[in-house]
């Protein structure tokens, strides 16, 4: 018999078991966060943030020899147990993308201080720039703006607006030209008020294309298989097949247009997937429609001339810059020149229509092109349009017995409003005396002028170039023709191809976008396939389309499926009968 020694020690050897030993272990705990609810909100929603338990166990496991070294000293074992409240959730959804890889980790957590404020404060200026009634505010503001624009006169002369807006007579009690000039309501499409709101409006669209239709167009893209029936019968249109193929199902939604995809039992399809990318176009086109505005209003030149006929002038010489991104180009050196000028009447006398024959030229004389240009029929040339907008008389040929013809120039006459009059007069006798007299002519266009003698009297009316003479104070004068000034307007706009662009994508866009987004589920239960689906227009539509392609779905009548079911069944049947 072996004789225990007690001052022995004994081997360290301890089953684990033993660790529980109250005699042998000494255990603190230290506890930091702790809910007697854990259970209960797990099974509420495993999408709460997870409550943790942080349990830090010391074991300090003594014998005798540790006791006789030293009292103080101990051969520690430390561990720390973090208990999750969540756990990991019951498998409802799986997710992937177009090529079926797995979600990226989330990153979680973020900086303190000067640094996380840095980093937040680009999230909050994109939330504050996307926020839908300050992006509908701008609309208005530029709406009012652009109204105002067109009330008040633009790109006229300072003295213009001194005259219509005086302080004398102030304008809704307090509109004078020093609002009109201090806030650049004289070019209100180029004042930093109404380039600020587009800037503004441009960022609040960009902003909203960022942090919303983007993301929704990611998570558009997505594969998600179902895997839960109750999951399924959740959505806005759900139903049950209760002998029928997942499979065949995808074959009829294949037909009907949808994108079909597989994974085990369950079954995803999605269809119209472009009226999600189509906000995006939307934004897209509204902005591409702003900065062709504002090459418009900042970089374009405009000029006016009176031009008569048989005279030329240099496109440059008239054009005057309107933006500060104005830039001459090499078209300006062109010269242009007024080959004809005659008009078209209607059968009661009026103008009806009037054209110009315009040719331009090189800086070697050479032509380049040449046009008849009317009203809404305009000449384009390296970028500048030219444009016919008025039309003047600006002298007769006159022959006075039989000399001349004598170029008398037409002055205009402001009568009865918009009516057009001109009027010349021809000196008969000594043209040095002080009290000349002579011959006077009236025009309202050219094809009749109105004669009167030298004391005003009525003499006769004469069309140009009839060659008919009339015998006035002993004077025989020819009226040989009536010659035409054209008014032209100039204009170079660098925006109207991309305004133009942006006009199109609009209106192919908005119409893409009344596309409806249909996404379904389906999983095989057995020989039941569960269906499930929704769409994000066509409400009302939807779950008559669906109804209608459930119905093509054929019936299995022997599948393995219904012949395992059958077969367990019987054998339900026949323990029932034997016992």
């Amino acid at each position: 018999m072996e004789i225990l020694n007690p001052t022995t020690a004994p081997k360290s050897c301890l089953p684990r078991t033993h660790f529980l030993k109250a005699p042998l272990l000494h255990c603190p705990f230290k506890l930091t966060t702790f809910s007697p609810h854990t259970t209960q909100i797990h099974r509420r929603s495993f999408r709460q943030p997870p409550l943790s338990l942080s349990v830090t166990t010391t074991c300090g496991l003594k014998t005798p020899q540790d006791s006789k070294k030293s009292k103080n000293k101990s051969n520690n074992i430390t561990k720390q147990i973090l208990l999750s409240e969540g756990g990991p959730p019951p498998l409802v959804e799986k997710s992937g993308d177009a090529a079926g890889g797995e979600e990226a980790p989330v990153k979680s957590g973020g900086g303190n201080g000067v640094m996380g404020l840095v980093k937040r404060l680009p999230r909050r200026v994109l939330s504050v720039l996307s926020y839908l009634p300050l992006a509908i505010g701008e609309m208005f503001a530029i709406a009012g703006l652009m109204a105002l624009g067109t009330f008040i006169d633009q790109g006229e002369a300072p003295d213009f607006y001194f005259d219509k807006y005086p302080e004398s007579n102030l304008v809704l009690g307090i509109f004078t030209w020093r609002w009109v000039l201090t806030l650049g309501f004289d070019h209100i499409f180029t004042s930093p008020i109404f380039l600020s709101l587009l800037a503004l409006l441009g960022a609040s669209l960009m902003a909203c294309t960022y942090t919303t239709q983007i993301p929704l167009v990611k998570v558009a893209r997505r594969w998600n298989f179902m895997q839960s029936s109750e999951a399924i019968h959740k959505q806005e249109f759900s139903d049950s097949l209760p002998r029928a193929s997942v499979q065949d199902l995808g074959v009829v939604l294949m037909g009907a247009g949808y994108e079909v995809f597989l994974k085990g039992p369950s079954l995803y399809a999605f269809k119209g997937l472009a009226g999600r990318f189509a906000p995006i176009g939307v934004h897209l086109a509204m902005l591409l429609i702003m900065v062709g505005g504002t090459l418009s209003a900042s970089g374009s030149f405009k000029g006016t001339v009176m031009v008569p006929q048989g005279l030329n002038f240099v496109i440059g010489d008239v054009m005057r810059p309107i933006g500060f991104l104005s830039t001459p180009t090499e078209s300006f050196n062109t010269e242009v020149h007024v080959n004809k000028f005659y008009m078209n009447y209607y059968d009661s006398g009026e103008v009806s229509q009037f054209y110009t024959d315009l040719s331009l030229l090189d800086l070697d004389g050479k032509e380049v092109l040449r046009k008849t240009i009317s009203v809404n029929n305009p000449l384009r040339y390296g970028g500048i349009t030219i444009y016919q907008t008025d039309w003047s008389i600006s002298a007769l040929q006159v022959l006075k017995d039989n000399e001349g013809p004598f170029n008398l120039a037409m002055a205009p006459l402001k009568i009865n409003g918009d009516k057009k009059l001109y009027g010349s007069f021809l000196p008969i006798g000594n043209v040095n005396a002080p009290n000349v007299k002579g011959i006077s002519m009236l025009a309202r266009d050219l094809q009749s002028i109105v004669l009167y003698d030298q004391e005003g009297k009525f003499a006769g009316v004469r069309r140009p170039s009839s060659k008919l003479p009339i015998e006035i104070d002993g004077n025989k004068i020819v009226i040989v023709d009536a010659i035409g000034s054209s008014g032209l307007d100039l204009k170079t706009d660098p925006g109207v191809p991309v305004v133009y662009a942006g006009f199109g994508a609009l209106m192919l866009t908005t119409c893409i976008s009344f596309l409806s987004h249909s996404q379904i589920w389906a999983l095989q239960d057995g020989t039941a396939v569960i269906v499930g689906g929704k769409t994000n227009r066509a409400k009302g539509e939807f779950p008559e389309e669906m109804n209608r392609l459930l119905d093509r779905v054929p019936e299995l009548v022997n599948s393995s499926l219904s012949r395992q079911s059958d077969s367990t069944l019987e054998e339900q049947l026949s323990c029932r009968s034997s016992s």
